[in-house]
């Protein structure tokens, strides 16, 4: 069992960095490999969502009574026990790090938070699609030649 001092949430909360508070391992979930869950005084994602769309919002606000997301895993989860064998053997895989922001930012969507740059969120998709497809992500995009044009 992966404690609170583990590898495994230690390197999860060096990639999310500054995007959670804490990384730690959950008690209450069942099948979801993790879940974000707020501090006791922060807001819940419901109240984070309703103050954004404030007309008169101070913006000064939203900093500090922003949720601190705390970040909560299952060690057991066949997804958690993968990701932590894969980062003990290689710490610095952008792929790691792109399926942890990836397990990060579901699970802000599963726990009812908005994600604040959804372009990034599909273009990681779109690589690990890539990946899982075998395709070689050369940076090029292959444009159709269309030779059938009206003059």
């Amino acid at each position: 069992v992966v404690s609170t001092q583990s590898t495994g949430c230690k390197v999860m909360k060096d990639i999310l960095d500054n995007k959670v508070e804490k990384v730690c391992v959950s008690q209450r979930l069942v099948t979801s490999p993790c879940c974000i869950d707020t501090s006791q005084y922060g807001w819940t994602a419901n109240m984070e969502r309703i103050m954004k769309a404030q007309a008169l919002r101070d913006n000064s606000s939203l900093g500090y009574l922003a949720a601190k997301k705390h970040l909560e895993l299952i060690p057991d989860h066949c997804i958690i026990h993968e990701l932590k064998k894969k980062a003990d053997a290689n710490k610095n895989d952008k792929s790691d790090k792109d399926l942890v922001m990836l397990l990060f930012e579901t699970s802000l969507l599963a726990s009812g938070f908005s994600m604040e740059d959804p372009t990034t969120h599909s273009s990681r998709i779109h690589r690990m699609i890539e990946l899982g497809l075998g395709i070689e992500d050369d940076g090029t995009v292959e444009e159709e030649v269309i030779d059938d044009l009206p003059p």
